[in-house]
């Protein structure tokens, strides 16, 4: 007789596979918008503080997109520019599956700034055993 397998199938992690494994464009732009706002309205270019600023708005969304609960890997960008009259480009292109993973750019100004976060999510697959 063949020994049985022990099963450690209570030991994965669930993945809720209905709607939870979509990047919804407009929830990751509400928290882009809201971490920019928290962090530079009001403020008047300084560019000692550009590094934290940056990293403050990143740190707050990937935070907020980890407390979706989505399995994704996230990645964001900012740029954060004095405005004074020069042109700020950006381009980006992905290749990987239209139908989960997403992009999301939110540009923000005020009188002082010009800032362009990118958000891109790439869905986590479930592993799945023979």
């Amino acid at each position: 007789s063949k020994p049985t397998q022990p099963n450690f199938a209570h030991l994965k992690p669930q993945m809720d596979n209905s709607l939870d494994v979509e990047f919804v464009q407009e929830d990751v732009e509400g928290i882009a918008k809201s971490a920019i706002e928290a962090t530079l309205t009001g403020t008047t270019f300084n560019r000692k503080k550009v590094d934290d600023w940056t990293n403050t708005v990143v740190a707050a969304v990937i935070t907020d997109l980890q407390n979706l609960g989505k399995p994704f890997k996230y990645v964001v960008t900012c740029i954060i520019m004095q405005k004074n009259g020069a042109a700020m480009n950006t381009a980006v292109t992905m290749r990987w599956d239209n139908t989960t993973d997403g992009f999301c750019r939110v540009p923000w100004e005020n009188d002082h700034l010009h800032v362009i976060l990118s958000v891109f999510g790439c869905a986590i697959s479930p592993t799945t055993s023979p």
